[in-house]
């Protein structure tokens, strides 16, 4: 790490930047895991996946996930190019969502890009909730929502 704020020992605190640093990423899910289960209630959290795979064993795709206090966040989901028009991608959705409502979720949220996929999740039943902008190449990151059940 590289220092931006360095103090002589015992004078206080120093504020460092650098590099992914995955203990401090493991503190910091910690602390907000805590957090978020004291502000909400719910503090089980169970992420799971689902993957399709072709006859020799190769990814064809793949959806990530967690269950948490009844909302399924689906963090990724990616078809590769050459089976993109047949299905996968709705077949891995409909079964995550088999998935979370099997977990005790009864809706699901997703973020996708404008270039990626929103209209793949709104021709699933999902609905746009928001839109944060200035992703590169004026692009936009676009928030879905699906009740589910």
């Amino acid at each position: 790490m590289s220092d931006v704020t360095k103090p002589a020992p015992g004078q206080g605190p120093a504020l460092t930047v650098g590099e992914h640093d995955p203990e401090l990423v493991r503190q910091l899910e910690e602390g907000l895991d805590a957090f978020n289960a004291e502000a909400t209630g719910h503090a089980e959290e169970t992420e799971f996946s689902v993957r399709v795979t072709d006859a020799d064993g190769e990814l064809i795709g793949g959806l990530s996930a967690r269950a948490w206090g009844g909302l399924c966040d689906i963090h990724l989901l990616w078809v590769r190019e050459d089976s993109r028009a047949e299905g996968w991608g709705a077949k891995l959705l409909r079964a995550a969502e088999e998935e979370a409502v099997r977990r005790g979720c009864d809706r699901a949220a997703v973020s996708s890009y404008t270039f990626q996929a929103p209209g793949f999740y709104q021709r699933q039943g999902y609905e746009e909730v928001g839109r944060v902008p200035g992703i590169p190449g004026g692009h936009e990151d676009v928030y879905l929502f699906k009740k589910l059940g």
